[in-house]
């Protein structure tokens, strides 16, 4: 078996343009689906969550943690994987991103300082580790810092 060959079990689909409350012939008439009475039968059912005036769950655990929503999803890429570019090249998130080293740039890169450098290479990214600045100074190359809007 291929996954090509994968399809549907039969009857196990639900069709999303299910009209309710359109009789008999529609296949869902009647209840339209919502069974018997009760509150959940009826128009202004109570929304997701709702737990009849108790306090609901999520209000009763309590909160940890802090979530930035300024953050930056920062990609880390070390010094050993650059050395497959040719001598004197402009390393930067561009050429990453062609070369096959990252799928998805994000928020910008991140140069860290695992592994050995052969290669002189300028290299501009968003930040560098000082490990890795030594490193491609050391191997004769230049480091640019970029801001975050140039780094894309």
């Amino acid at each position: 078996m291929k996954l090509s060959e994968l399809h549907k079990a039969e009857g196990s689909s639900f069709n999303k343009n299910f009209r309710r409350g359109r009789g008999h012939g529609s296949g869902n008439g009647k209840t339209a689906g919502k069974g018997h009475k009760g509150q959940k039968a009826r128009s202004g059912a109570p929304r997701l969550g709702f737990e009849g005036g108790q306090m609901p769950l999520y209000r009763r655990i309590p909160k940890r943690g802090f979530l930035c929503h300024n953050r930056l999803d920062i990609i880390a890429i070390n010094v050993s994987a650059l050395d497959k570019f040719e001598n004197g090249t402009t390393v930067n998130a561009e050429l990453i991103k062609t070369s096959g080293l990252v799928k998805n740039i994000r928020d910008g890169i991140k140069i860290l300082g695992n592994g050995e450098l052969t290669k002189q290479l300028n290299v501009e990214a968003l930040a560098f580790s000082q490990s890795a600045k030594e490193k491609i100074e050391k191997a004769g190359g230049t480091c640019k810092i970029l801001s975050h809007s140039e780094d894309k």
